[in-house]
């Protein structure tokens, strides 16, 4: 964990001295210069002080790198494909248990070739087009604007039941942190 870059980071972006940190903290420049360094480790007192002087939540110096915000730009996303049927996947973010995807349907494909089961909960939102979704037995349409959720574990599938491609927005929950792709 690397505390003191991130007070660095915040306090530069707010254009505070170090100076004016320790007004308010009440804490010693050269102190200040070592927690900024990482050559002390200051208490979790000693931090919210520093916190409130920078104007973050506590938590927020206390977040590992991989847990703060992940930004993935549209023309940086991972694309893969699933299935017989080839459908295009865009990987949009994820977190450890959350992964969020479009994914692509050309008339009459379908994710798989027959219904599956995996871990977890999805929940989808027809961005474009007509699908049915059917889990056990229970099945609808959707279409554009439509959403529907379930959970994985039951056997389902998604089938793009129009004219044209439908685009549906999936976002999948699992417990296992290093859940594996499932589309």
């Amino acid at each position: 964990m690397d505390i003191g870059a991130t007070i660095r980071a915040i306090r530069k972006r707010k254009n505070i001295t170090i100076a004016q940190i320790c007004e308010l903290t009440g804490l010693s420049q050269g102190f200040m210069s070592q927690v900024e360094t990482n050559k002390t480790s200051p208490s979790i007192s000693t931090l919210e002080n520093i916190a409130q002087a920078l104007k973050v939540p506590l938590s927020y110096l206390l977040l590992k790198k991989e847990e703060r915000m992940q930004i993935v730009r549209k023309d940086e996303r991972r694309i893969t494909t699933s299935g017989a049927a080839k459908l295009k996947v865009e990987h949009l973010s994820s977190t450890q248990n959350v992964r969020m995807s479009i994914v692509e349907f050309p008339p009459g494909a379908m994710i798989g070739d027959a219904p599956h089961a995996h871990e977890g909960q999805e929940v989808h939102i027809v961005l474009k087009g007509t699908i049915y979704a059917q889990q056990g037995e229970d099945g609808a349409e959707f279409t554009e604007g439509d959403s529907f959720s379930w959970n994985a574990c039951t056997p389902h599938s998604v089938k793009n039941t129009g004219e044209d491609t439908a685009i549906v927005l999936i976002s999948i929950y699992t417990e296992n942190e290093n859940g594996q792709d499932v589309l």
